[in-house]
């Protein structure tokens, strides 16, 4: 029987994460995964479909270069290569994280693991059973894609996005199923790849929850590539017919037929609790089935934790790493807590979505007097000389004293933008604080700094509102 101080039960970017703090802490540790370390994150999800999503970009931007005087011809994808290629990124970093956890001298055990007792586990390897016990668990296992009835995955023509990131080709007509920030991430890297693209969104905006301001730049996009957008419509059957699919949608004008040679069903999440016994041990959980944890990330059961996108959402992997510090550290008895202020999010559709802090709605709702200003990258140089002028950066701050509640993003790398309003949130900076803070010229970040001169009442590059 191995022995831990700390079972991790997920090798994902919480698990993993978990598992090296705790190792440095210098507590036993054991990380059990059943299928491959990084998790979905790492396998089937960011890693994969960002790499699939450069170089759609890097083809969109070949084809639209003659405007800037540089003729291509001939520019083709070879989805073989480009296969072969992501495979070899996420290879090298699920190699990188294996090397650390074992540097650290955490022990990993690949298998299926069923909690028997509050102070055992058995893992079923590819050898047979392997016991665990444990002073300490944590719950890192993630969540699976949700599937709608009549809407099953099959693996040919209605797949997920794990299947759709293997995919050997770019489907002539793409219909996906859900808008929010997963479908749209398709939706934008099929379309750059020569699919025609139609979205069914049961809500009455895409990425639903976020500012519709922002939306409406991503949606505008879409359709000026040719995409169809149905909002507030639901599909209500898939008929299978050989080698492709008619889907019959119903929207607010009417019943619709859409054919299709792939669909993709993005609809949501649900968690992986299986074989974890939690009603045995008397772990609570919400009626979704997400695990209730305080800030310590643990759970009603002393020595139990969770982590990640087990506890709900936000599904996110940067704050499901944040969670498995916590919980290492409270474990090894460090005064540690959640208790950051903002966890950013980004979409990486066309043009990026990124977001910190408050949206306005939310703003207002709080209580606080909102001020809010934009700054358009189609008046910031950079932007122009990139060939991408679309979008804005928009601040949201309490109108007393200058405070950032918040900061919506849409426009040329949004996600490599947000950290710096993460930052300025956590520390509690104002509009003035951001104003006065010399961004380099000419760059992205700018427009940052040009909206929260905005926001301070003295604009340079756009006239007083």
């Amino acid at each position: 029987m191995l022995e831990a101080d700390v079972a991790i039960i997920g090798g994902g970017p919480g698990g993993y994460v978990c598992g090296i703090r705790s190792a440095q802490l210098g507590l036993k540790t054991v990380v059990i995964e059943a299928d491959k370390l990084g998790g979905e994150c790492l396998n089937y999800g960011c890693i994969p479909s960002k790499s699939l999503i450069t170089v759609s970009k890097l083809v969109d931007k070949v084809k639209e270069a003659e405007s800037f005087g540089l003729k291509a011809t001939g520019v083709s994808v070879d989805f073989a290569q480009l296969q072969k290629w992501k495979s070899e990124v996420v290879s090298k970093l699920v190699s990188g994280v294996e090397g650390l956890l074992r540097g650290y001298h955490a022990t990993v055990v690949f298998g299926m693991a069923e909690v028997v007792s509050k102070d055992r586990l058995e893992v079923a390897t590819s050898q047979g059973k392997e016991d665990v016990s444990f002073k300490n668990l944590v719950i890192a296992t993630g969540t699976r894609t949700s599937a709608l009835p009549g809407l099953e995955f099959d693996g040919d023509l209605v797949v997920s996005s794990k299947e759709g990131l293997e995919l050997k080709g770019a489907p002539s007509r793409l219909v996906i199923v859900g808008g929010g920030a997963i479908g749209l991430e398709f939706a934008s890297m099929f379309q750059k790849l020569g699919s025609h693209v139609t979205v069914v969104e049961i809500m009455d905006q895409l990425l639903p929850g976020s500012d519709p301001e922002v939306v409406r730049v991503v949606q505008r996009r879409l359709e000026a590539r040719g995409a169809k957008v149905h909002l507030k419509s639901k599909v209500v059957r898939i008929v299978k017919k050989g080698s492709e699919a008619e889907v019959e949608v119903e929207t607010p004008g009417g019943r619709t037929t859409i054919a299709a040679d792939k669909v993709l069903v993005s609809v949501g999440r649900k968690p992986r609790t299986e074989k974890l016994n939690l009603a045995a041990l008397g772990v609570q959980t919400d009626p979704r089935g997400y695990v209730i944890t305080n800030e310590r990330m643990e759970t009603n059961v002393p020595g139990i934790f969770a982590i990640g996108d087990v506890r709900g959402p936000p599904l996110l992997a940067h704050k499901a790493s944040k969670e498995g510090i916590v919980a290492a550290e409270c474990i090894a008895g460090l005064p540690s807590a959640a208790d950051w202020k903002v966890v950013p999010e980004a979409v990486f559709c066309d043009p990026e979505v990124a977001s910190a802090g408050l949206s306005e709605a939310k703003a207002i709702e709080a209580g606080y007097k909102v001020k809010r200003s934009r700054f358009q990258f189609a008046a910031l140089g950079r932007a122009l000389a990139a060939g991408e002028p679309e979008g804005f950066v928009k601040v949201i701050a309490n109108e007393e004293g200058g405070l950032v509640l918040g900061v919506q993003i849409v426009g040329p790398e949004a996600s490599n933008l947000i950290s710096e309003v993460a930052l300025a949130i956590e520390m509690g900076a104002t509009v003035e604080d951001i104003a006065m803070t010399i961004h380099p010229h000419p760059t992205l970040p700018e427009a940052i700094m040009e909206a929260s001169e905005s926001a301070a009442g003295h604009p340079v590059h756009q006239l007083r509102t």
